[in-house]
């Protein structure tokens, strides 16, 4: 009990109103790139299947990646303050690792919700869009950005 009390209060050390704004000052603006880079990912397969009669799963793969180099430039520029990497290239491998594991944790959510629990594909969509969200948003925060107040 009393460990359970001490890491209690360890946590309530961290967690300052300054960091918890922080956190949803990024969260929101991590939200408003993400829309940008949907509409970019989205964008691209649409033209390139609907105009120049690319195959989906190359266009798909095209839309994926300029969606991530967006995100990625949005995120260093106007959404997270601090960098703990030194090179751009090392933050833009994070972003694509982030980026591949939760395009994988999209697959197994989608399958998951449609495929075992029976979900529609768009109530289905919505959940999983929501945890891979909160997923690359949390690791590339952690993980390639300074969190400190």
């Amino acid at each position: 009990m009393a460990l359970f009390t001490e890491a209690q209060g360890a946590l309530a050390a961290r967690v300052t109103p300054a960091r918890l704004l922080r956190f949803v000052r990024d969260m929101f603006r991590y939200a408003a790139a993400s829309v940008f880079a949907l509409a970019l990912d989205y964008g691209v397969l649409m033209t390139l299947t609907k105009g120049f009669g690319v195959g989906y799963l190359q266009a798909a793969a095209a839309g994926f990646l300029s969606g991530l180099a967006l995100i990625y430039l949005l995120s260093v520029r106007y959404v997270f303050e601090g960098r703990r990497a030194r090179a751009p290239r090392v933050e833009m491998f994070g972003f694509l690792v982030t980026g591949v594991v939760g395009l994988g944790l999209t697959e197994v959510l989608m399958h998951l919700f449609v495929g075992e629990f029976g979900l529609s594909l768009t109530l289905a969509k919505i959940a999983t869009a929501g945890f891979v969200f909160m997923f690359n948003f949390v690791t590339r925060r952690g993980l390639l950005f300074k969190t400190t107040a």
